[in-house]
């Protein structure tokens, strides 16, 4: 089954400010769900491409790698700015770190020690900050604090969807090649 795109996607904005206690506790929740999708599978697995696109392990680092980004525009917001900081849409960070030669544990502890930051951060707001806005560059929307929150909460859903998916194809392969080796030479009845 296809995944759809990340580029393509259009977001609904029109919950309640009141939300945004619901949106820290997704962003809070991140790293434990990814530890838990990782616990357990080989290096092999996590650093295999499977689908033409970033490995497992690529996917997990680049949350982290995004970190900075999502901080930096809570400073937008905190700072009055009218617009927000662009993403770099090449993914330059992502594909230069070399997250494949780094240890799962690293990269895992690095996301959570980030992401207990900006949580931190988020938890310190007062509620009148919740509905202060900007325009977002890409999709070129007025977005309010809570908006660009859920907006970062839906981009690691979707990068965990995507690991899940990898972990799945990973498995299908697996599955594959040790039903090969368990074959007989030569079916049985046949002379």
């Amino acid at each position: 089954m296809s995944h759809w795109p990340w580029m393509e996607r259009t977001f609904d904005f029109s919950f309640p400010v009141t939300k945004w206690p619901d949106i820290v506790e997704r962003l809070r929740g991140t790293p434990v769900r990814l530890e838990e999708q990782l616990r357990g599978p080989p290096r092999d697995v996590l650093t295999r491409k499977l689908d033409g696109g970033w490995t497992i392990q690529e996917n997990a680092g680049h949350l982290g790698d995004l970190e900075p980004l999502w901080m930096g525009r809570l400073e937008d917001f905190l700072a009055g700015k009218s617009d927000l900081r662009p993403a770099d849409l090449t993914n330059e960070r992502t594909f230069a770190a070399g997250h494949n030669s780094r240890e799962i544990g690293d990269l895992l502890a690095q996301f959570r020690k980030l992401r207990g930051d900006h949580v931190a951060r988020l938890e310190a707001l007062t509620d009148d900050t919740w509905s202060r806005v900007a325009v977002h560059p890409r999709l070129r929307v007025p977005m309010r604090l809570v908006d660009a929150c859920y907006f970062a909460a839906e981009h690691d859903d979707y990068h965990l969807a995507r690991i899940t998916r990898l972990m799945r194809l990973a498995g299908a392969e697996i599955r594959a090649k040790q039903d090969i080796a368990v074959r007989p030479a030569h079916p049985i009845g046949r002379v």
